[in-house]
């Protein structure tokens, strides 16, 4: 039993040396989650290079993996990262990006994600999501990001609305597909009454063919759907 118990610890000893002075080979990234690369896989990985010296020959003993994470973390298109070695000394990074749900398109162009903050545009891809125009300040995106992810959430809305439009007095407004009418929202109360009006109108219009009659859908009166014809 003690030549056994020397011989575990020796064996032990050995792997946790040969371990720690194990040389890092080059990054491996994987994007978690929906494959839209708003940051593509070669600046990840000269992320990490930036903040380790080089991406080889690095002993794993020496990397900070924390450091790393929050290197990562800095970039606007990356919402969290993890990053570890592998036992082989491969350096993973597993990156999920921000979603986008709206793009705003007035004097200045950017993206809402999906938890309500400003994200910028990217080089690498445009998501599909609805734009957003009119009266819109950065640091006061509540309004336009609660009605966006009624949208995203909404099986009939996410097919139809292109555009939410908010006016300088925060009325906010609605463009669907293929239709000339502007759907008036109003504020968000009674958000879920109004949408369903608005469900209710829309296919009762589009099978009667008289969606093109009208210039103007009102949803800010109670219980009533009040339209101007063209």
């Amino acid at each position: 039993m003690l030549i056994l118990l020397v011989v575990v610890g020796f064996l032990f000893a050995f792997a946790s040396g040969r371990n720690k002075v194990r040389v890092v080979s080059s990054p491996a990234v994987k994007f978690m989650g929906e494959n839209n690369l708003f940051i593509t896989n070669e600046a990840v990985s000269k992320l990490l290079i930036q903040n380790y010296s080089s991406a080889e020959n690095v002993s794993k003993e020496s990397l900070d993996l924390s450091k790393l994470e929050n290197a990562l973390k800095s970039n606007p298109m990356i919402k969290s990262a993890e990053v570890y070695v592998a036992v082989n000394g491969t350096l993973n990074a597993e990156i999920e990006q921000r979603t986008p749900i709206a793009r705003v398109s007035t004097n200045a162009s950017y993206y809402i994600d999906d938890e309500g903050f400003y994200m910028p545009l990217s080089n690498n891809f445009s998501a599909r999501v609805p734009l957003v125009t009119g009266f819109i300040e950065k640091n006061n995106l509540k309004n336009v990001f609660k009605i966006a992810t009624k949208i995203r959430d909404d099986e009939f809305l996410k097919t139809n609305v292109i555009e939410i439009h908010q006016s300088a007095n925060n009325v906010l407004f609605l463009k669907l597909r293929q239709c000339r009418f502007l759907v008036q929202l109003g504020d968000l109360n009674l958000i879920d009454k109004k949408i369903n009006n608005l469900k209710a109108f829309y296919l009762k219009n589009i099978k009667e063919k008289t969606l093109d009659n009208y210039s103007k859908v009102n949803l800010q009166f109670d219980n009533q759907v009040v339209c101007t014809k063209i």
